[in-house]
């Protein structure tokens, strides 16, 4: 699936008007060299705070600067957004976080957990999302877990979902400038690209599993409630 939708997106670029404008202001943001990076950590806050999907901007991230410096951006991007929405969810907006997460049967039970086992229960549940990504950033800010804890785990809870997001985005440049006349190293160079996005795909799926599993260990019946509606599982 990630593949096809990198391809979906490689042939949108080249073929579809659409693709040209988006195109132009991708170009323009590469452009920037650093300050582009600057700016997708900061588009990143912002859409972490106003309920905006992150793997877009995610993928957006791997196009323009390849698997390790679009991996870099969006990874600081999430989770300093993640931390702002948990400061506004534990302070401004504490209230309307309350009643957003009242319907989340789960939540008293994870926010029991959260209370005894912080960091590893927030690391568990970045790493297998049970909530809707950015309402889940606001709810933290409603248990006891430290603010340290928050940022550390969900930095690393993040990544793996980051890393595969990047490596999507990089994969569709790939397949545009294959398609477009204009990649470099040939078709066998692009193959073992597409290969590892499968590989990095399969190991992020694997570890949610293992994850999941050990949430479930640690705070019982909490996995088997498909997420709610409302947003991302994901970065």
């Amino acid at each position: 699936m990630a593949v096809l939708l990198a391809a979906a997106i490689g042939v949108t670029f080249v073929y579809l008007p659409a693709g040209e404008y988006l195109g132009r202001f991708l170009g323009w943001v590469e452009g920037l060299g650093v300050w582009g990076l600057v700016l997708i950590v900061g588009i990143y806050i912002v859409a972490c705070l106003l309920f905006l999907p992150g793997s877009m901007v995610t993928m957006g991230a791997g196009f323009l600067f390849g698997v390790v410096g679009g991996t870099a951006a969006a990874s600081i991007g999430s989770t300093l957004g993640a931390t702002a929405a948990f400061l506004v969810g534990r302070t401004l907006a504490r209230p309307w976080v309350q009643r957003k997460v009242a319907a989340h049967a789960r939540f008293r039970a994870i926010d029991r957990a959260v209370g005894e086992h912080g960091l590893k229960i927030v690391l568990l549940i970045r790493l297998s999302p049970l909530f809707p990504f950015n309402l889940l950033n606001y709810a933290f800010g409603l248990t006891r877990v430290s603010l340290r804890d928050y940022f550390l785990a969900s930095w690393i809870g993040m990544l793996p979902g980051t890393l595969m997001y990047a490596y999507l985005g990089s994969v569709a440049k790939s397949l545009t400038e294959l398609a477009s006349g204009k990649a470099e190293g040939g078709v066998g160079q692009q193959v073992l690209f597409v290969v590892g996005l499968v590989v990095t795909v399969v190991v992020t799926v694997l570890v949610t599993r293992i994850a999941k599993r050990a949430l479930d260990q640690a705070v019982p019946g909490v996995v088997e409630e498909p997420a709610q509606a409302g947003g991302e599982t994901h970065v």
